[in-house]
C-alpha cells in the first residue's frame, strides 16, 4: 500500500491540482482587481450561476467549494468540475458576451470577491499579462474536457471512479493518518453524473474500490488508502 504524503497544513497536492487565479496574480494586480469588487456569500445549495443566463459579475472563491453541471432535456445532471478557493467563475461569459455554459452550485457556503463585468473587462484590459494567463487556463480547461469525453469512450465504470478519485485528492484531500482524506459534500448521484454513469454502478465500483482496500468510506467522506493503484486503474 502507498502512504500519502502532504506538505504543511496537511493539504495533498498533485499533478492534477490547478494554481487558483488568485495565487496567479501580483500583489498590485490583486489589489486592483480586490478594489473593483466586494465579498459575497452564498449558503450551501444555492446557485451562484445558471446555465443558459447571464450575470453581471465574475467571482473568485475565497472559501469553500462548488460544483458546475449542466442539465440534459431528460433533466438528468451532468457534473462537469468541482472548484475550490482561487477558482475564477463566470470569466468565459464576460469575455466571449455569450450565455452562461454552466450552472455553478455552492457544495458548502462560499464566499467570493464578486467583480461586475463591465469593471473585470477593463481590468484584463489594464492588465494584459492576466488575460494571458486566464487564456492559458482556458486552454487547460479545453483539454481537461477533451480527456474526459476519451475517458468516457475508453474507462469503465470502476476507471472513471477510480479517476475522480484521484482528481479529488489531488486537488482537495487532506493526509489522514496513512491516507488521503476527501471531505466534500458530493453525494453518490453527483459521483454519477461527474463519471457518466448511474448511481447503481458507482456505488458498485465503490464496493469494488473498498474491498480491494484502496479506499474507506463514511457518509459523505472519502478515505484514499492507495492512490498510486487508484491512477493505475485509471489509466
Amino acid at each position: 500500500m502507498t502512504m500519502a504524503t502532504g506538505r504543511s497544513g496537511g493539504r495533498v497536492l498533485g499533478e492534477a491540482a490547478t494554481e487558483g487565479f488568485g495565487e496567479g496574480l501580483t500583489p498590485e494586480e490583486l489589489q486592483d482587481f480586490e478594489s473593483r469588487g466586494r465579498r459575497r456569500r452564498w449558503p450551501r445549495g444555492a446557485a451562484m450561476f445558471n446555465e443558459g443566463g447571464r450575470s453581471d459579475f465574475v467571482a473568485s472563491v475565497v472559501k469553500g467549494r462548488v460544483k458546475a453541471c449542466y442539465f440534459t432535456d431528460e433533466g438528468d445532471e451532468v457534473v462537469l468540475a468541482i472548484r475550490g478557493p482561487g477558482a475564477l467563475l463566470g470569466e468565459m461569459s464576460a469575455i466571449d458576451d455569450e450565455p452562461l455554459s454552466a450552472t455553478v452550485t455552492a457544495l458548502e457556503p462560499v464566499e467570493a470577491v464578486v467583480v461586475p463585468v463591465d469593471s473585470f473587462l477593463d481590468y484584463l484590459q489594464a492588465h494584459p499579462r492576466v488575460a494571458l494567463m486566464l487564456l492559458r487556463g482556458m486552454s487547460r480547461k479545453l483539454r481537461d474536457s477533451d480527456r474526459k469525453r476519451v475517458e468516457f469512450s475508453a474507462f469503465d465504470t470502476l476507471g472513471r471512479v477510480a479517476r475522480r478519485l484521484v482528481e479529488l485528492a489531488e486537488d482537495f484531500g487532506e493526509a489522514d493518518g496513512g491516507g488521503i482524506r476527501i471531505s466534500l459534500p458530493l453525494s453518490q448521484e453527483e459521483l454519477a453524473g461527474w463519471t457518466g454513469s448511474s448511481r447503481e454502478a458507482v456505488s458498485k465500483a465503490l464496493r469494488t474500490l473498498r474491498g480491494r482496500g484502496w479506499i474507506e468510506t463514511r457518509r459523505r467522506a472519502i478515505t484514499v488508502l492507495d492512490i498510486d493503484s487508484l491512477r493505475k486503474r485509471s489509466q
